[in-house]
């Protein structure tokens, strides 16, 4: 039975020995990019490879026309994950220490791809620790594998289409960002602050209970039904600011049981490369 939405830290551990199982550690610090990678040099799950949302987990941002993190070529990131042993048997788990909020980027790639079995660690990197689960500096020594590279494009929106989605309604955009970056506040990473018009705020960790753990399924459900207010999840549009924390959304929405919501790779800050796209601030 393959795990394809978040996984216990119980159920890894009983895997560590599995060679059907490989672990990614994705931490990053979008203030410090060689943070998480340091980190993982220090200690991590054992037989984790690293993943850099940067290097690995995008394509090289082109200045004035894509956002921070544009999604990665697929052929490139495919042969990349076939070195580090991803085959099409293999469960997949990824982590972070940020509440999944780096390696949910990870999740939604491998999904895109086509990868029938990527599942997020649930409490990531913090709950491991906390648990006394065991922990090293070695470097894993991965076998090539045979991934999965078949894109789905319906997966994707364009700037267009959120463009449409803002003018006419025909779907609903959810906005993964802390609220004062929403409403223009506050804005930390990208030049021009505010949101996309009609776009709603929805903070990716609204999904997490106190302990850093997704909430049941059944609160998801309720809390995105009260979001969609009747439309379907494929009408819905995920964004963030560059297209990695708005993968926490669509994964809380795949635990609820409201699969086929789509992402905007681009998001907010690709949205800003052009000046003519309007820009809405508050609430």
């Amino acid at each position: 039975m393959y795990i394809n939405t978040i996984v216990s830290t119980e159920d890894l551990a009983a895997h560590l020995d599995d060679p059907n199982w490989i672990v990614f550690d994705c931490r990053f610090t979008l203030t410090d990019p060689e943070a998480g990678r340091q980190a993982y040099l220090k200690g991590h799950i054992p037989g984790a490879r690293y993943a850099h949302l940067d290097e690995d987990l995008s394509a090289p941002v082109v200045e004035g026309q894509t956002g921070r993190h544009p999604l990665p070529d697929a052929k490139t990131l495919a042969a990349k994950l076939c070195a580090w042993g991803v085959g099409v048997n293999k469960q997949v788990v990824v982590y972070d220490d940020s509440f999944g909020a780096m390696a949910v980027r990870m999740w939604w790639l491998l999904r895109w791809l086509g990868h029938p079995a990527v599942a997020l660690l649930d409490g990531g990197y913090p709950r491991w620790v906390k648990q006394m689960r065991p922990v090293t500096a070695d470097p894993p020594q991965p076998r090539k594998g045979n991934c999965a590279c078949l894109p789905e494009p319906t997966l994707v929106e364009s700037s267009a289409a959120v463009l449409r989605a803002s003018e006419i309604g025909n779907a609903m955009i959810i906005d993964a960002r802390p609220d004062r970056r929403f409403t223009g506040e506050f804005e930390p990473l990208d030049p021009v602050a505010g949101h996309v018009p009609g776009a709603i705020n929805w903070p990716f960790d609204e999904n997490l209970d106190i302990d850093g753990t997704f909430l049941p399924p059944e609160a998801l459900r309720e809390n995105y039904q009260a979001l969609l207010k009747g439309r379907a999840p494929w009408q819905v549009i995920h964004m963030c600011g560059s297209g990695v924390t708005a993968c926490h959304n669509l994964l809380a929405m795949e635990i609820a049981g409201l699969p086929g919501s789509r992402l905007y790779p681009g998001s907010w800050s690709e949205w800003i490369t052009d000046p003519s796209r309007p820009v809405a601030t508050g609430e």
